[in-house]
């Protein structure tokens, strides 16, 4: 397909209207560069930047983007949470991730979420820019690191299991990690695995330090990004 075919529809006066990009990075620096490189061509332009999770909604209701390119790792949270709440309203923008992270278990959570690309910060300008114009036109694109890996992991069922997606965890504790983002306390795990209640607590202080988190609430959301919990 033509490049300029992604572009989104003319507007009234016959030209190009222009694709609106929102940056959602907390880096200024690479914000700048991006900013830059986008508006160097034809026919973009970026309408807001944000550097916060928690900022993404009103940017968008305020700027109303074509396009959101999302970092992965902001100050007070996932990129990922910001991608599921934009899916949950009506006629939200779709959303370019572009992270440092090109593993398997983010590229898994980002599509769940409902992520329409995701590139390696390090891409050149024409795979950004393609990759842009192709969100904005409805189409979904991932970077060549990232794209000969989507079948397999669409495909494999396995990927779903806890103890793959975390792998520094017994095979106990992927099930407790499980139980625990499907919003279950202590007690209920224990009733549900049949062991003593303080086994439980063991096995969570465990996943605590496995999973570098420091409260219950971050370790439902490391998993959940990771798909469990469902059910």
């Amino acid at each position: 397909m033509d490049e300029h075919q992604l572009v989104a529809p003319s507007g009234p006066a016959g030209g190009a209207t222009p694709v609106r990009v929102l940056i959602v990075d907390d880096h200024p620096l690479f914000r700048e560069g991006l900013k830059a490189a986008l508006e160097s061509a034809e026919g973009v332009t970026v309408v807001a930047e944000a550097e916060r999770v928690a900022d993404v909604p009103e940017a968008v209701a305020r700027h109303s983007p074509n396009v959101v390119i999302m970092d992965l790792s902001l100050p007070d949270g996932s990129g990922l949470e910001a991608v599921r709440r934009l899916a949950t309203q009506d006629q939200s923008p779709p959303v370019l991730m572009l992270t440092m992270s090109d593993d398997d278990g983010n590229l898994l959570a980002a599509l769940q979420a409902g992520a329409r690309g995701y590139l390696v910060k390090g891409a050149g300008r024409e795979e950004v820019l393609h990759a842009v114009r192709t969100v904005a036109a409805g189409g979904a694109v991932f970077g060549g690191e990232v794209a000969g890996r989507i079948t397999a992991l669409l495909a494999g069922a396995k990927m779903r299991e806890a103890g793959q997606l975390f792998p520094d965890l017994t095979a106990r504790e992927a099930e407790v990690l499980d139980l625990v983002a499907r919003g279950h306390d202590n007690r209920r795990i224990a009733r549900e695995l049949v062991v003593a209640e303080k086994t439980v607590r063991n096995h969570v202080t465990h996943i605590f330090e496995k999973l570098h988190v420091a409260t219950r609430a971050e370790a439902v959301a490391r998993a959940r990004d990771m798909g469990l919990g469902d059910g």
